[in-house]
């Protein structure tokens, strides 16, 4: 028997609806806020290696969950720290460094996502790719970061990664100890280990 278009229409609509209900009963937004933040920034010199860390950072994100409890989507992701939070085992390295990045009036580093891409992996593993912007002692670049992130039994999530930067490209001068006579390296790499748990259910989809 033949159908009319007019029917063929309807089955197709409903068919498309369904689907929809499927993808809207298997999938949160849900807000994200840091529960632990480990930042270590690596550099060298003329002399040895250094670095400085810091625990005071805050990070917040909206995540879109699968049922299963897998990351399919990243709405927004944002970072900040203290710099002056950032340590190392020389006062004077820290002086000279909180210097060159004038915290004084620029006590804030920041990212702000822009578009972000998550690739699944094995499990709740994935890889998140991000582009956003960048901002160090008061000057703001366009960067792209990459993650890898993993839901945990708690439904937390953890991202690990690094990012090497050079410290001119932010107008920051590569800071110097003893009238000079140690002078680091211009070009430093920036790990992280961040902890988010989840803050609250923004929108069930």
């Amino acid at each position: 028997m033949e159908r009319s278009p007019a029917y063929k229409k309807t089955i197709a609509f409903g068919l498309v609806c369904y689907s929809l209900l499927l993808t809207v009963s298997t999938s949160a937004q849900i807000k994200y806020q840091s529960a632990g933040v480990k930042i270590t920034v690596e550099g060298t010199s003329n002399i040895h290696d250094w670095n400085m860390k810091s625990e005071k950072g805050t990070c917040s994100g909206v995540f879109d969950l699968s049922s299963t409890g897998t990351v399919t989507g990243l709405e927004s992701l944002n970072f900040s720290v203290p710099a002056e939070s950032l340590k190392s085992e020389k006062s004077g390295l820290d002086k000279n460094s909180y210097k060159a990045l004038n915290t004084s009036k620029y006590n804030l580093i920041s990212f702000a996502s822009g578009q972000v891409t998550v690739k699944p992996a094995a499990g709740t593993a994935h890889t998140v790719v991000t582009n956003g912007k960048l901002t160090i002692a008061g000057v703001t670049k366009d960067v792209q970061f990459t993650a890898n992130g993993v839901v945990n039994p708690d439904k937390s999530i953890t991202y690990t990664g690094s990012y090497q930067l050079k410290m001119t490209d932010f107008n920051v001068e590569p800071p110097s100890l003893m009238f000079g006579a140690i002078k680091t390296a211009n070009v430093v790499t920036v790990k992280f280990n961040l902890v988010l748990k989840a803050a609250n259910n923004l929108t069930s989809l």
